[in-house]
This record gives structure tokens, C-alpha cells and sequence, in this order.
């Protein structure tokens, strides 16, 4: 298969064939790296990758592989390049394509990398767009494949903000490699609805399964992989930060998944660290550290009591104090704020003690928060 002069934009623009091409070069060039065994084989080639947002795994990828072909390579930090300021996106793609064998982008649009491959002449490379991010999509899938041993039928779920690049990606490739791709969030941070069709049409030739789900228990049944991203992604305004954490507390990635034991105490619990717990009658528990307070959140469908009994222990002097108990009853979300003063030692042993009472079927469940993150 010869993919030369080829830009890399996007997976939609590979063919399943294609993208298992790329795994199999990858997989050999990594055993050669392994191994020892030189692979310089773009001597002489040299590449600039133009970043405008920063990256230690992208950059330090690229570099290394650059340098493992024997390709020279320039990095342009986002004040190194008069791009978009004094000339523009077309100028300075002109500019760099008679310098360099090939470019790789990571920035904001789409729209800037595919500007930048029709007007410089040299394959372009999406490192990362708003909406792409096709080259952690071969390293992520080639991780799955070394785990298990194959891709067909491997079920990843995504949970967390999936409207971003990385889940888009992740279903896209997925439905290009006939993998079970389940995107596990609110409805409205589900992927665009375009995009989940020109999937859906992929997945019908591959054999693909394509699925997207609120409930964290439902999505992640018999999951092969869970995969999940930071709260905002880069670029998105500072002040999302609070109201995106409460939205998806519900969809960390922690221990507690696929496990959903009572019992365990929580140790070492630092302020800011988020813990979500799930007792054993499937009710949602949702609990945060903050500087000032400590927040408990409950969700059920009938009515409910619900009481929480904390201990706090000071680990530097080992003095202990109870905080006060707390009760709400009805059928929507329950705030608890308790009081937690503020020590100038952060490290905290803290175990919660959480009675549910629902009316009728249930009567006095009882547990500790499960694990942290």
C-alpha cells in the first residue's frame, strides 16, 4: 500500500484498510525502536511542527519520531510563527512547504490544518484540532490491539464531555476498525449529531456497534475499555471549570467502576480531590472536597431520607472531630454542606457513614464512600 504525499487530517479520510496499514507500520517501527534496529529511513527529509497549543506527548511524539527516521526537526511554539498575525494561514503554508518535506498542526479549527494542506504543496498532519485527533487515535487503538489482541468487537466506552476531539475520534475509529464504541454522558454532550451519522453509515459496512448512553452502569456493562478526558478541554474559558465538574462527576474514571463494593474507607484525601461513590442499591452518591466544605449529592426516583454522619481526622496532630448530621427528604437532589475547616495540613483521613431510607422496598442500606481519585 503506498500512502505517499498523503495528508492526515482526519480518519474520515482512511479506509479500514488503510488505517490497519498504519497500525501494522506503527507496530513494526515500535519493534524496531525496541529492538535496536536502526529505521532511518527519511534521511535527509526535514519536518516543522507548528503548535499552537502547547503539548508535552504530541511535541515529544513527533520529535522522537522525527529524529528515529533521521528527519531533521523544528518545533514553532505559538509565539514563533507570524500564522494568522502578519501573514496568513495560506502565506505561511507556502511558505513552510518549500522549506520542509512536511508540516504537522496542532492548534484550534479544523478548518486552519486543511487550509494549511491545500496550500502548502507537503503532506499536513492534524496533531490536534478543536474537532480531530487522529494521530492519538492510531497510538489508542494499537494499545487496545497489543491488550487484546484484536479490534473487531472490543467494546470502548467514552465517558465524560463527548462532543470533544477525542471522542470524536475515538468513534470515529471505531466505527472504521468494527469496534463497539459507546459514548457514556449528559444527552447534550453527546457528539454532533452529523457526525454520529456519517459513523453510523461507516459502521453498517464494518459491523461496527455505535451507542450512546446516560447511565454510567448501562454503558459500561461488559466494557473491554474505559477511556475518559480531562473536565474542560484546552482552549475552552477558565470560568467552565466549576459547572463542568458538577455536570460530570457522575462519569469519572475511577476504581469504583465495574467493582461498585461497599465497605473500603476513604485515606488521604486531599482538598479539591472528587470522590464519587455508588451504594448497593444502585443510588448515585456524589461527593466533593473543596477548600470550604464538603458537598454531598443524592439522587433517587422516590422519595428519601437521607443522613450523613462525617469524621474528620487532622493527621499531623491526630485530634478528631465529629460534624454535625444532616437530613433531607424528597425527590430531587440533595445538598448536604457540611462545615470543614480549613488546616493548614491538607492530608485528611475522612470516612463518611451514608443511611438511605427509601419508602417501601428499601429499609436502612448503609455505606462508606468507596474509593478517590
Amino acid at each position: 500500500m503506498n500512502l505517499t504525499g498523503r495528508n492526515f487530517l482526519t480518519l474520515l479520510d482512511y479506509t479500514p484498510e488503510e488505517i490497519r496499514y498504519l497500525l501494522d507500520l506503527s507496530k513494526d517501527l515500535k519493534n524496531k525502536k525496541k529492538n535496536g534496529i536502526s529505521h532511518r529511513y527519511l534521511e535527509g527529509k526535514n519536518i516543522v511542527l507548528l503548535f499552537e497549543k502547547t503539548s508535552t506527548r504530541t511535541r515529544c511524539a513527533f520529535e522522537v519520531a522525527g529524529l528515529d527516521l533521521g528527519m531533521g526537526v523544528t518545533y514553532l511554539d505559538p509565539g514563533s510563527s507570524q500564522m494568522g498575525k502578519k501573514e496568513s494561514i495560506a502565506d505561511t503554508a507556502k511558505v513552510l512547504g518549500r522549506m520542509y518535506d512536511g508540516i504537522e498542526y496542532r492548534g484550534f479549527s479544523q478548518k486552519i490544518v486543511e487550509e494549511l494542506a491545500n496550500n502548502a504543496g507537503v503532506p499536513v498532519w492534524n496533531g490536534l484540532t478543536t474537532e480531530y485527533h487522529p494521530t492519538q487515535m492510531l497510538a489508542d487503538v494499537l494499545t487496545i490491539e497489543e491488550n487484546f489482541g484484536h479490534l473487531d468487537g472490543v467494546k470502548l466506552v467514552f465517558m465524560g464531555d463527548a462532543r470533544n476531539n477525542v471522542a470524536n475520534s475515538l468513534m470515529v475509529v471505531c466505527a472504521k476498525m468494527g469496534m463497539h464504541f459507546v459514548a457514556c454522558a449528559p444527552k447534550h454532550l453527546w457528539p454532533e449529531e452529523e457526525l454520529i451519522n456519517r459513523c453510523k453509515v461507516i459502521a453498517s459496512e464494518t459491523g461496527a456497534v455505535l451507542e450512546f448512553e446516560e447511565d454510567v452502569m448501562t454503558a459500561t456493562k461488559d466494557a473491554d475499555v474505559i477511556y475518559t478526558d480531562v473536565w474542560v478541554s484546552m482552549g475552552e474559558a477558565d470560568e467552565v471549570w466549576n459547572e463542568r465538574i458538577k455536570l460530570l462527576s457522575e462519569y469519572q474514571v475511577n476504581d469504583t467502576l465495574g467493582t461498585w463494593q461497599s465497605g473500603t474507607k476513604v485515606e488521604n484525601l486531599s482538598f479539591g480531590d472528587i470522590v464519587y461513590a455508588r451504594i448497593n442499591d444502585g443510588t448515585n452518591i456524589i461527593d466533593s472536597a473543596n477548600i470550604e466544605y464538603i458537598n454531598i449529592g443524592l439522587t433517587e426516583n422516590t422519595k428519601f431520607d437521607l443522613s450523613l454522619n462525617k469524621t474528620i481526622t487532622k493527621l499531623s496532630t491526630m485530634s478528631s472531630g465529629k460534624a454535625s448530621e444532616e437530613s433531607y427528604s424528597g425527590t430531587k437532589l440533595a445538598k448536604v454542606e457540611i462545615p470543614a475547616k480549613q488546616m493548614s495540613d491538607t492530608t485528611l483521613i475522612v470516612e463518611y457513614q451514608i443511611e438511605i431510607k427509601n419508602e417501601g422496598n428499601i429499609d436502612g442500606y448503609a455505606c462508606e464512600i468507596i474509593d478517590y481519585i
